[in-house]
């Protein structure tokens, strides 16, 4: 009878303690395929200044494996995706705009990270078509609270849109909004480094010092999520999680070498100098932590004739050695890799790329990268296709016209084949929301190329509108336009009328203008891919495998602002001031004569006057009368003239008021 016990805690025992070594097994899983890496991209740009590219990529293995708890990746965001089933998301803060003419617009780190002013959110959701709307709200709020943000304004249906084809591959699904005005500060930093699993106190993200950021001349932060779908429970597949952080800054100046050459040195930099600080080793849980110095293919080009023309090469076909010990520069950290670009464009230079590990360096021996320039040298970045910008035509309150233009750049020259440029067609993706107080009228289209106009049917390849609605739905427009090749430049316009808005719907700065949110430029014929070397081993880091997409060249528009006819919002002051000012005349007056009394106020004069009057001066006034012969004179009650001063006074105010009112009534209504 005592062995049952014994076998029932012995059956029990071993329950708990397979429970205990699978529940080890699985968290031992999730801390083996979780992955954190820090990467830091550092570019000099031709117009002297510095592009700083952080990126830090989080992965999460699916929920099936360790249900809901995570080891390295955030929380917050695992919640989300699984709350709202969200399969692609981005977020941006942006502050600022990128000059795609001087820091380049074709390779990979503009084209996917060159956002437009202010907050833009696109999301792609795995649920019904009818709960997208809902989904898309709530995760409005969601990441508002999140990032102490206005992000909650997309909420209205006339804030966000659903693009079919001109944004995004997804269609039906897909929810995009902007806020052009969104201010961007610290306190949206901030919860966007919480989501690191060092935050900002170990690691490259250690160089992340507020005033050095926010003093650059452009910064944008952008938090792109990827999940891999859902299955019938629910259950997410993994989760992608990508921050990024660009930012382009300018070096102290310093004193430069005086040359006879028209050509300025570029100024020399290093990390202590453009951020204040030095990196003291990687973040302890980073599974790499990686810092690349970029060269575009004009900067090697360019050192490549100067190290030709100073015939320091020995033979005439120059290598990369002597670009890779330095000629024109120097570093103050010796690489650990040098690697070069393998699918270089036609007839250029392929760019360099040095490799520096951070993993090696630690508080006693930081890393402090420096670039010294030995020459001077000057190049430009390469750009989109097309140079695009929009402008507003037309003056006054009521109509208008928007404007987008198009100006070729070499790299339509370098990439299209001299033999076919006179058949090829080059085209042009626009996407394009305007609000709904901006009546677009769509049927105006007009494409001009080369200062010639030219027939819709020639130029438009596909099209697609959705007409606004007022104060329900924005304006979308999606456009596939084909030029020639061979074209210099081109401009496509729409006419407007300009909407009137209810005094509550106006903001607090209406004085300033209404804005249109920047248009989308895309090229689907031109893939902005970069690889460096064949060594698949290279695809383990996350920024060299996201320069290998194959994505579409995208750039952004300006936006635009649109003045509309406010009305004068100090008039109700004024009216409520000066009516308030005449009420409180008439109405005082006349309680200040109902409210007098009269007999209390003879009594007290009386009194007043029998007071001046002493014995004596009554005495004296007797002897007089008797002397004289002459009756004697008591002093006249002033109740009379009191009572016709203060009845004239009363007249002359009533008399006044009337006026005031009339001319009020007649002249200024």
């Amino acid at each position: 009878m005592a062995v049952r016990p014994l076998r029932q805690f012995l059956l029990l025992y071993l329950i708990l303690f397979c429970r205990f070594f699978y529940s080890n097994a699985a968290l031992g899983s999730v801390t083996d395929e979780e992955e954190f890496s820090e990467e830091l991209l550092l570019r000099p740009l031709p117009d002297r200044k510095v592009l700083a590219h952080f990126h830090f990529e989080t992965r999460a293995p699916p929920t099936a494996s360790n249900g809901r708890h995570h080891h390295l990746f955030p929380k917050a965001i695992s919640q989300l995706v699984q709350k709202f089933r969200i399969k692609e998301m981005e977020l941006s803060f942006t502050q600022g705009r990128w000059n795609y003419e001087r820091w380049g617009g074709f390779d990979p780190v503009p084209s996917n990270n060159a956002k437009p002013p202010g907050v833009e959110l696109w999301a792609v959701f795995d649920v019904p078509h009818y709960q997208v709307d809902a989904s898309w709200k709530n995760l409005t709020h969601a990441l508002s609270g999140l990032f102490c943000a206005s992000i909650n304004f997309l909420e209205s249906s006339t804030s966000y849109s659903a693009p079919q084809w001109g944004f995004h591959s997804a269609s039906g699904n897909l929810r995009y909004g902007t806020l052009p005005r969104e201010a961007v500060c610290t306190e949206n930093l901030t919860p966007w480094l919480k989501l690191l699993p060092c935050r900002d106190k170990a690691g490259i993200s250690a160089l992340m010092d507020r005033p050095s950021i926010y003093k650059g001349f452009y910064h944008s932060q952008r938090l792109h999520l990827t999940g891999k779908g859902f299955d019938s429970d629910g259950v997410d597949s993994g989760i992608v999680l990508q921050q990024t952080l660009t930012v382009v800054l300018q070096p102290n100046e310093k004193r430069t070498p005086v040359t006879s050459l028209e050509t300025k040195f570029q100024p020399s930099w290093s990390l202590t100098s453009i951020f204040g600080r030095k990196v003291s080793g990687s973040c302890v849980l980073a599974k790499s932590s990686t810092v690349y110095l970029q060269l575009d293919r004009d900067l090697v080009a360019e050192l490549k004739n100067l190290q030709k023309h100073n015939e320091i090469a020995v033979a005439e076909n120059v290598n990369y050695e002597g670009l890779r010990s330095g000629y024109g520069f120097q570093l103050s950290v010796e690489p650990d890799k040098v690697l070069e670009e393998v699918n270089g464009s036609h007839g250029t230079s392929p760019s360099l790329l040095y490799v520096f590990s951070v993993e090696k360096h630690s508080e006693s021996e930081p890393f402090d990268l420096g670039l010294t320039w030995k020459i001077p040298v000057a190049w430009s970045c390469q750009q989109a296709p097309l140079h695009a910008s929009r402008f507003l035509m037309g003056s006054g309150n009521e109509r208008g016209a928007i404007a987008i233009s198009f100006e070729s750049t070499r790299l339509s020259e370098w990439l299209l084949h001299s033999d076919a440029i006179d058949s090829c067609e080059l085209p042009v993706k626009i996407f394009q929301v305007v609000p709904w107080y901006i009546k677009v009228y769509y049927h105006t289209l007009q494409v001009y190329v080369d200062e010639q106009q030219q027939a819709i049917s020639d130029v438009v390849d596909k099209i697609h509108v959705s007409p606004s609605e007022d104060k329900v739905s924005p304006g979308m427009m999606e456009m596939i336009l084909k030029f020639p090749c061979r074209m210099k430049s081109a401009v496509a316009t729409l006419e407007f009328d300009k909407g009137f808005l209810h005094i509550d719907e106006y903001p607090p700065d209406a004085n300033q203008g209404f804005d249109i949110p920047s248009a989308v430029i895309s090229y689907p014929d031109f893939y902005s891919s970069t690889q460096f070397g064949d060594d698949k081993s290279l695809e383990a880091l996350p920024i060299l495998a996201k320069f290998q997409e194959n994505n579409s060249v995208v750039s952004y528009t300006e936006v635009l602002l649109v003045p509309l006819t406010t009305p004068d919002f100090s008039m109700p002051y004024n009216v409520i001031t000066i009516t308030c000012t005449i009420f409180a005349l008439y109405f005082g007056s006349l309680l200040n004569v109902l409210r007098r009394r009269v007999g209390e106020e003879e009594r007290f004069l009386k009194s007043k006057d029998a007071k001046k009057g002493g014995p004596i001066s009554q005495f004296l006034s007797k002897l007089s009368a008797k002397l004289t012969g002459r009756p004697l004179e008591t002093p006249q009650s002033p109740t009379s003239t009191s009572s016709s001063f203060i009845s004239s006074k009363l007249i002359l105010k009533v008399v006044l008021v009337a006026g005031i009112a009339i001319v009020w009534h007649f002249y200024l209504e």
